[in-house]
Parts: C-alpha cells; sequence; structure tokens
C-alpha cells in the first residue's frame, strides 16, 4: 500500500484543559515521518465515550492506520477499552500472559494486586494483544477492511515502548509506504520575505513531489525540503542537489544544513575545536545553560552559568564594577562586556557569553525599553556586543534572548562576528 496515512487520537480530559501537553501524538509524528509515513490528522478528545466515537468513526474513513493514547488505565474514567469493545464488537476476557506480566510488577514493587488491578489484564477477545514490558496496560490491535486500529497506554514511556517493539514492525510488514525524506537549510540574520526572494527561481523550479517550506522561529529561519517517492536512493541525491542550491544562493546566511536545534549546533561546534564556554546570564535566568545541557556529552564544553539577577552578584561574583552599573545600567552595553569578561576568567572557560536585559515592565532600570537585551561574547583576544529589542511578552522575549545568545556565541566561535 503506497502512501499510507495514519490518524492520531489522543484521549484525555488533561489534554483539553490544558493540564498536560501532549507531547505522544508530537512524538509518534516525528517517528512515523521517519519511516516515510504520512499523518494526516491529529485529533484530541475528552473522556467521553460519544466524542472518542465521532473521532473513530472519522479517522477510519480517511485513514489507513489510526493510533490512538489514553484512556487504558483501571481506574472509572479509563473508559477507552471497554468502548473499543463495543466498537469492534467481542467480549472483555482475562489474557493470562498479561495478567501474569502485571502481578510480577507489583510484585517487584511490593504493592498489593487489587481487584481493580486484574482489569490491566482484560481485552477484548476481537483484538491482537501488543505487550507492554514497561507497565500493566497492554496495547491493542484491531484490524477492520485491511484498516489497523491501535489502541495504546497514555503513559509516554510506556506508549514509545509499544511503538518501537510492536506498532513499528507491525507497519513495516503490512503498510508498504513510499520514501519521505527531508533536507533542512538553518539560517540566521534575513526574514523568510528576503530568503524567498532570492531564491525564487529555484522554489518555482522544484518538481511536484519535492515541497519547500519556511519554519521561522526565534532567530533563524529553517528552509525544510521534503520529497516522496519510490526510489529512495534517488530522492536522497535530488534533495541533497536541491538543498547545495539553495544554500549556495544564501551561503552569507546559513547555520548549518542538518536540522538540529542551536545548542547542539553551538555544543558540536565548541566540541569539534575543544573550547569551552561559561554563561553569565542575567534576564534569562538561567535558561541558556538549560538548553546547552540539554545536550548529551555537554560536560566537555559547558563550564557552568553564574545567574547574577542582582546587581550586587554581578558584582561580587563577576567583577562588574559598581560604576559602570552606576552610569550605564545594568542593561548595558559595557555591563554585558563586563558579564562576559568575568564569566570567562571566573568559570576558567575558552569563551563567556553575557546576557543583560528588561524582559517585561516592572524592572528596576527605567533608563532601557521594555524588551532590549544586550548580548556580549568574550575570548581572551576580543569582545562583540550587540544590543536587540523584542517585542513580545516575558516568556517569549527570555526565549528569543536565549535563542540569539547561542547563536551569537556560534557566530563568534565562527569569526562572523
Amino acid at each position: 500500500m503506497a502512501n499510507v496515512q495514519v490518524s492520531i487520537i489522543t484521549i484525555g480530559d488533561e489534554l483539553l484543559i490544558g493540564q498536560t501537553v501532549d507531547t505522544n501524538s508530537v512524538w509518534m509524528a516525528q517517528r512515523l515521518n521517519d519511516l516515510g509515513i504520512e499523518v494526516k490528522r491529529r485529533v484530541s478528545v475528552g473522556d467521553i465515550a460519544a466524542d472518542i466515537r465521532t473521532a473513530l468513526d472519522a479517522e477510519i474513513a480517511v485513514s489507513d492506520v489510526v493510533l490512538i493514547t489514553g484512556g487504558l488505565g483501571p481506574t472509572v474514567d479509563d473508559i477507552t477499552k471497554p468502548l473499543l469493545c463495543q466498537y469492534f464488537g467481542g467480549n472483555m476476557i482475562v489474557n493470562e500472559e498479561v495478567l501474569q506480566h502485571v502481578k510480577k510488577i507489583f510484585e517487584v514493587r511490593k504493592k498489593p494486586f487489587l481487584e481493580r488491578n486484574l482489569k490491566q489484564a482484560e481485552v477484548p477477545d476481537s483484538c491482537t494483544v501488543l505487550f507492554n514490558k514497561l507497565g500493566t496496560a497492554p496495547g491493542m490491535l484491531f484490524e477492520r477492511s485491511e484498516k489497523a486500529i491501535i489502541a495504546m497506554p497514555g503513559v509516554p514511556f510506556e506508549m514509545m515502548g509499544i511503538m518501537e517493539d510492536e506498532v513499528i514492525p507491525y507497519l513495516q510488514q503490512n503498510f508498504i509506504s513510499d520514501a519521505l525524506l527531508h533536507r533542512s537549510i538553518l539560517t540566521a540574520g534575513e526574514g523568510e520575505s528576503f530568503i524567498a526572494e532570492k531564491i525564487i527561481d529555484i522554489e518555482t523550479a522544484l518538481p511536484s513531489h519535492v515541497k519547500l517550506a519556511y519554519l521561522p522561529s526565534a532567530g533563524v529561519v529553517r528552509l525544510r525540503l521534503t520529497g516522496r517517492g519510490a526510489d529512495k536512493q534517488r530522492l536522497v541525491k535530488e534533495l541533497e542537489m536541491y538543498q547545495d542550491q539553495i544554500a549556495n544562493r544564501v551561503e552569507e546566511i546559513v547555520v548549518s544544513l542538518h536540522d538540529l536545534p542551536l545548542e547542539h549546533i553551538l555544543g558540536r561546534t565548541l566540541l569539534e575545536n575543544r573550547k569551552t564556554i561559561g554563561l553569565a546570564e542575567s534576564c534569562t535566568g538561567g535558561y541558556i545553560a538549560h538548553h546547552i545541557t540539554q545536550v548529551m556529552g555537554s560536560a566537555n564544553y559547558f563550564q557552568g552559568s553564574i545567574v547574577c539577577y542582582q546587581n550586587e552578584i554581578k558584582e561580587k561574583l563577576l567583577g562588574v564594577k559598581k560604576e559602570t552599573l552606576e552610569e550605564h545600567g545594568a542593561v548595558s552595553e559595557h555591563t554585558a562586556i563586563e558579564m562576559a569578561v568575568g564569566a570567562r576568567k571566573k568559570l576558567k572557560a575558552d569563551y563567556g557569553l553575557g546576557v543583560t536585559g528588561l524582559l517585561s515592565a516592572g524592572g528596576e532600570d527605567d533608563r532601557v525599553p521594555v524588551g532590549t537585551v544586550w548580548i556580549a561574547v568574550a575570548d581572551e583576544q576580543r569582545t562583540v556586543a550587540k544590543q536587540f529589542r523584542f517585542h513580545y511578552d516575558r516568556p517569549r522575549n527570555k526565549d528569543m534572548a536565549t535563542q540569539v545568545g547561542m547563536l551569537m556565541a556560534w557566530k563568534f566561535l565562527q569569526k562572523k562576528i
């Protein structure tokens, strides 16, 4: 079956009220995309039987595979399993293999096995059980008219385990799709309109099976080429050809040809050059350090971060001069530079990054407009500082300062500033 299409249904009142962020459908979509399988729709519904039935009817009508997460637990509000039994017909039965697995889990955890836990081993006799090594709720596979409906628990790591162990092998064996591939170009320094004008002839000449998307985010624009075709090797060469054409046309603003976050790109550059970085963060409050340390192996190049929110901390821990703060203010070029230099020296790093700004109204420094951020980078020979103005709310301004800070550090390392 070519061009297999999948719908994802996530179930739970907590998703609709914003109590829980739906990371399951995001992960599944990314993983399926790796296999060349297109996700047609993602739908979230609450713990209401009628809504779940309506969603099932709608998605089975348009997709070859419907993936469901949530509502498979032992409590009253977990209604997915009995509803699926009714929907596909049959009776609930105890699966002995699942029962022994559930009992073993409770034994290992030294928890009493309750009557309600027995329900975890009950499954519709109309389904194929998908074993859950990491938890008590099994997955279930229903097949109808050459279509597959697969239900999994909503706990993310359990869902991922069933996907990798059971669902993906099943899809690979039963649903063959054309290759779906992507190539990216990460740019910084110009907006999407400028880029579109520069590459208009290349974009216009793209064949119908290759699409170009502009994905702007904090401080950068990611260009993503997407191609679909039966011949994977030919498609790889074709996408790489267009990737090279576009990258060469906008060479001066290209950051990377890999689809990686800035913290990975900065980390890779530091690692390749055997250099280290230390941070002095005021307005970002350690958020840059958080991003950098999300990367495995960051201990090889990240020395640490001094979160210097108060002026006295800037003075005592970083050596920012009192006169600098009094004359120029905490949000200034001079303070950012002294923070960067202080971070490099105090943390014994090859590079220092200093960030100071006023992200929202109510700060002490009324000499600068809200949204003003100064960022400085320093090494032993030179220092560069730049002012930025962000016009969003406080969380968005914080994210912008974080992303632009990492980008500026990368440019400094590459001697692009």
